[in-house]
């Protein structure tokens, strides 16, 4: 058995991946993959349906003037589209990691792009919550959670202007306020689905902001009016995001996940904190429920360790390039038996 814990693409509910296996080779005993059957049609629509309608129930969004759409090119792409279609003269952007350097050097092609506040003189091992004049500002964006650094925000600030998140790697994975977003974006890869398409939801009212002229490819309102269906969608991976969120639903909403990924996540903290071996990367008040980030305090044993974790069937562990160490990303989908493995693994670590 593995224990997956890779950053992404990541881990998926296993009855997920059993009925999307299932449609690859025969959809709703259509006689027809899911891979091959048309965006046009009445099956693909009822897909796309379900899954919109699903996204913003689970946001509790539903009815309350917010649009869901499903995109190609993950949120790589949405740090473009955002700033094309609502950066007019200048906006924030909160500075927590590098997901959050790379939307800043893509909005910069639209407008004035102002950091409000930025912890990487700190490496990025905490999040700043102060934000000062962003009433000028046509909006604030802020990365909820920075994978590779192991932090996010505790509570979603409010500001005087239109708040945008990046929500890639710790969406859905919690109770939170949807309604204090006026767009927020994810790319599946983490909580939602396979690589290779991005959930946006927007705040209808905040269209109303877009000034200029668009390339079709980066307008929401034309992506809007045609249903998510503009050009040909991706449809397996939305498919598969929306048996995603027939499982959360089915597993209780945001509140069970989020009471469970506390656990997950207390878990392996508690370790870190005790155990003499290691050491934790990002501030405790800013740590992440989704990814843990930890280091060993003598690096010349890491050859010992990385042994003891690779023989038990542990994936995905190692820490990324820029930081080092360890990365336990424990998604929506991992299972708490998995998190007590690892756990078990740092113990009889030190005990040798």
């Amino acid at each position: 058995m593995k224990h997956n814990f890779n950053p992404g693409p990541a881990v998926l509910p296993k009855t997920v991946l059993k009925k999307a296996s299932k449609a690859v080779l025969d959809l709703d005993d259509s006689g027809l993959s899911v891979l091959e059957i048309s965006h046009r049609s009445n099956a693909f629509k009822e897909i796309l349906e379900n899954s919109t309608k699903m996204a913003l129930e689970i946001a509790g969004l539903k009815g309350k003037g917010y649009s869901a759409l499903f995109l190609h090119g993950g949120a790589s792409t949405q740090f473009l589209n955002v700033a094309a279609n609502f950066l007019n003269q200048k906006a924030g952007y909160s500075d927590t990691g590098s997901w959050s350097a790379k939307a800043i050097k893509e909005a910069k092609h639209y407008g004035q792009v102002v950091e409000v506040a930025s912890s990487a003189y700190c490496k990025y091992n905490y999040i700043p919550v102060s934000f000062e004049n962003t009433s000028e500002l046509d909006y604030l964006h802020i990365t909820t959670n920075n994978t590779i650094y192991g932090t996010q925000y505790s509570e979603i600030p409010r500001v005087d202007c239109p708040l945008v998140a990046d929500m890639s790697s710790d969406i859905f994975s919690r109770v939170l306020d949807y309604n204090k977003f006026d767009l927020f974006y994810a790319g599946a890869q983490k909580n939602l689905g396979p690589a290779g398409v991005a959930l946006v939801v927007i705040k209808e009212s905040f269209l109303d902001r877009v000034k200029r002229k668009l390339p079709s490819m980066l307008d929401y309102k034309l992506h809007l009016s045609k249903g998510s269906s503009f050009n040909t969608p991706p449809v397996f991976a939305i498919y598969t995001t929306m048996l995603t969120l027939q499982w959360i639903i089915e597993k209780g909403g945001l509140k069970k996940l989020g009471k469970k990924n506390s656990q997950k996540a207390s878990l392996i903290y508690s370790e870190v904190d005790r155990n003499s071996k290691f050491r934790g990367f990002a501030n405790k008040e800013n740590r992440s429920q989704m990814n843990v980030v930890f280091n060993l305090v003598d690096k010349s044993e890491k050859e010992i360790f990385d042994q003891m974790w690779q023989s038990l069937g542990i994936e995905g562990l190692n820490g990324h390039r820029s930081v080092g160490g360890y990365r336990a990303s424990i998604y929506n989908a991992l299972e708490l038996e998995s998190v007590k493995l690892l756990v078990e693994c740092m113990k009889e670590f030190e005990n040798r």
